[in-house]
């Protein structure tokens, strides 16, 4: 039988009582060796007390997640002779491009070498790669790929969906687009250079998740023109009502990407409502996708957006036609 300690019981954060860092990323080892093993390590996770931030790194969960956080808590596993790169570089810069199994395993980390040798360790994901001067930057000490580096790599390297997501989050964090596109050609030759010519262009920092971005790219992959994100409507005071996630206004057809981490009732109802009144108050039509459409072996979306969008695009030639039809 687990006995829960008496720092652990009926609290609702880690207290200065216990024995692990409350102010501070710690590792599994530092853990064990303060008396909290594995196992109760897991059912603090489970009360919420604790959180894991990377492979073998764990948080007081009360400590919010920060740059300074993130930093700390990558110092723990990265030598200091090594690069952290790709998926790990770009969470330490707030840009989110981890694989989507992350919300039930901790993915490994990305550190790689300039030198002769990789590393060899558990969690770790490593190999030899060439940087300059100008790919490196540091943190707070932690030595990792800049921005517009890591950008360019998760951009050759990753899925093509994944990788637009992680375009666009580099440009939400303000990264320049122009410096990018002049940084394509850089690359020629490398691995994954023709999806990065193909997706650099197309990055827009307007969009707000992966997932908004994986389904732009369906929208190309439909070939029905260039689609605008975050369109707002308006109500009849000319005030902005609702966004739509990515469309056309000009034939009025938008596409919504329903997560399912945030659709509870309540979303689900306000959502329902939203749709309702974009088809009907302002004659929008609409379709919704979820994971398994965006990201799902059949890759239905793009079929789906050229329908739909055709769908609109019938209806609205329909309605020019009818209002032409009456006014003669």
């Amino acid at each position: 039988m687990h006995v829960t300690p008496t720092w652990a019981k009926d609290v609702m954060v880690l207290g200065s009582d216990a024995p692990l860092p409350v102010d501070r990323p710690f590792t599994a080892k530092e853990s064990d060796s303060l008396g909290v093993g594995a196992s109760l390590r897991r059912r603090l996770v489970q009360k919420g007390l604790l959180r894991p931030v990377l492979r073998g790194v764990f948080v007081a969960s009360h400590l919010d997640d920060s740059l300074r956080l993130r930093v700390a808590a990558t110092k723990l596993l990265v030598p200091e002779h090594a690069v952290a790169v790709d998926r790990t570089a770009a969470w330490v810069h707030g840009v989110d491009a981890l694989p989507r199994s992350a919300i039930h395993t901790m993915p490994n980390l990305d550190i790689f070498s300039g030198a002769a040798s990789r590393l060899r360790r558990p969690g770790v994901t490593s190999g030899i790669r060439d940087f300059s001067s100008a790919d490196l930057t540091e943190i707070d000490g932690l030595r990792l790929t800049t921005q517009l580096r890591t950008t360019c790599d998760l951009g050759r390297l990753l899925w093509r969906f994944d990788a637009l997501g992680a375009i666009d989050g580099f440009l939400r964090q303000g990264l320049d687009h122009g410096l990018l596109l002049d940084e394509v050609e850089r690359f020629k030759g490398y691995r994954g250079v023709i999806q990065l010519r193909a997706l650099a262009p197309i990055g827009d920092p307007k969009a707000e998740s992966p997932p908004e971005s994986a389904l732009r790219l369906h929208w190309y992959d439909a070939d029905i023109g260039t689609p605008q994100t975050q369109v707002w409507v308006h109500d009849d005071n000319g005030r902005p009502k609702y966004r739509i996630d990515v469309g056309e206004p000009g034939v009025r057809y938008g596409a919504e990407y329903f997560g399912e981490l945030f659709h509870d009732e309540d979303v689900r109802q306000h959502d329902e409502r939203r749709i309702a009144w974009l088809e009907q108050q302002r004659a929008w039509s609409m379709d919704i996708f979820t994971k398994l459409d965006v990201y799902g072996t059949e890759l239905s979306a793009a079929d789906r957006l050229r329908r739909g969008f055709l769908r609109a695009e019938a209806v609205r030639g329909a309605r020019h036609r009818s209002y032409i039809d009456l006014s003669r």
